[in-house]
């Protein structure tokens, strides 16, 4: 008895209109500490932070410690989806009469289900393309790889891609494909690299450029527009254990290092992360528009030109402000440029989940024309009578 009236009150809260309105004043918290934390942080890590976490952390200056301090947006959000699920069905009629509000629900419903699902499906990159130029491939600007390259055939090479996140949690690294082991011996995820003086700390590197360079770490940085310089140290280890030495790997090196192992011909890397596409885009112009008289921007373009074997498609589609690419599961905005206006950045977005905001509104608005349908009837047939 006592358990089903703890179950009936904690069902009973769940549902309460003032936790509802304690949710929304939460998210309004979160929305404006998230926004004033962009000038910091960046929009992707105050997001990250605020919006797209269950807690908000804070830590004390020159401390490890970490304190929990505020509910973050997916805690929030998710008792406000069990709040307003729970309402729908413990409180609303279900009736012609209600139908509008019934719609209305899950349109909101579905509005959070998106949030959270974006939250831990959508993948973003940008592909930097100069005029002329054909790529098939994106590239991550927050996440690195160490690359393993085979570069013995002269028509391809073979790579076998480890992701930074393998590379902090591993201490070994091992892949069917390669006739040796990665042994992670330091990992950071941003760091100075300078050529080694009379007083520096050595590397920990015995072969390549990496012997004769010293690494002081620093904080990974936020902001948007900035980039870290990771820096991996790691040792090709062979399966009897002898040494092949170890290597100082940064995306801040222009070139792959390497060695070679009974004939074939290795070569080691740390980059941005690729995502591959099984299809290319080639730019064939891109024009950045000025008011007249004026430096202010008017309006960035991209012609390009997709080829698509696979699918059958060739054909020229030009990228502007507020007109994307669709293609593949993928979206292509017109993002950023430079070089003198002869390359274009376009921002490459992966969502599977991003038709439900627009179905969430589409619900939402047809459940409100509805009620406030059936409201007006009910007005007018009390006014006849």
């Amino acid at each position: 008895m006592r358990r089903n009236d703890a179950l009936s009150r904690l069902v009973d809260g769940l549902s309460s209109l003032k936790l509802t309105i304690a949710c929304l004043t939460l998210l309004m918290v979160l929305v404006v500490a998230c926004t004033l934390a962009q000038v910091n942080l960046g929009i992707h890590m105050a997001v990250e932070r605020y919006i797209r976490s269950f807690l908000v952390w804070w830590a004390p200056e020159g401390s490890a410690l970490r304190l929990p301090v505020f509910p973050g947006g997916g805690l929030v959000g998710g008792l406000l989806l069990i709040n307003l699920l729970l309402a729908q069905f413990r409180r609303l009629e279900l009736s012609w009469r209600k139908a509008g509000l019934w719609v209305v629900h899950i349109g909101l419903a579905l509005l959070f289900i998106g949030e959270f699902a974006t939250a831990m499906l959508q993948v973003e990159s940008n592909m930097a393309i100069d005029e002329g130029q054909t790529k098939s491939f994106s590239e991550d600007y927050r996440r690195m790889e160490v690359v393993v390259t085979d570069a013995t055939a002269a028509e391809h090479d073979e790579e076998f891609a480890i992701p930074d996140s393998r590379m902090r949690s591993a201490r070994e690294i091992e892949d069917p494909g390669l006739p040796f082991k990665l042994v992670v011996r330091a990992y950071h995820q941003n760091a100075a690299l300078t050529m080694k003086g009379p007083g520096d700390a050595p590397s920990g590197a015995t072969a390549g450029i990496g012997a004769g360079m010293a690494v002081r770490p620093r904080p990974p940085v936020t902001a948007d527009g900035e980039q870290n310089t990771a820096v991996a140290i790691v040792e090709p280890v062979l399966k009897d254990g002898r040494s092949l030495g170890v290597w100082l790997l940064s995306n801040a090196l222009g070139a792959p290092q390497g060695f070679i192992h009974e004939g074939r011909s290795w070569k080691l890397a740390l980059r941005l992360r690729q995502y591959r596409h099984p299809f290319s885009l080639t730019l064939k112009d891109f024009k950045h528009d000025r008011y007249p008289g004026t430096n202010i921007p008017k309006n960035f373009s991209s012609l390009v030109r997709l080829k698509d074997e696979a699918a059958g498609d060739d054909r020229d589609v030009l990228i502007y402000m507020n007109s994307p690419l669709r293609h593949g599961g993928l979206t292509f905005y017109q993002a950023s440029f430079g070089k003198d206006d002869t390359l274009s950045v376009l921002q490459v977005v992966r969502n599977p989940a991003w038709t439900l905001p627009y179905i969430s509104c589409v619900l939402v608005s047809l459940g409100l024309l509805w009620h406030f349908g059936v409201m007006l009837r009910k007005s007018l047939a009390a006014r006849k009578e």
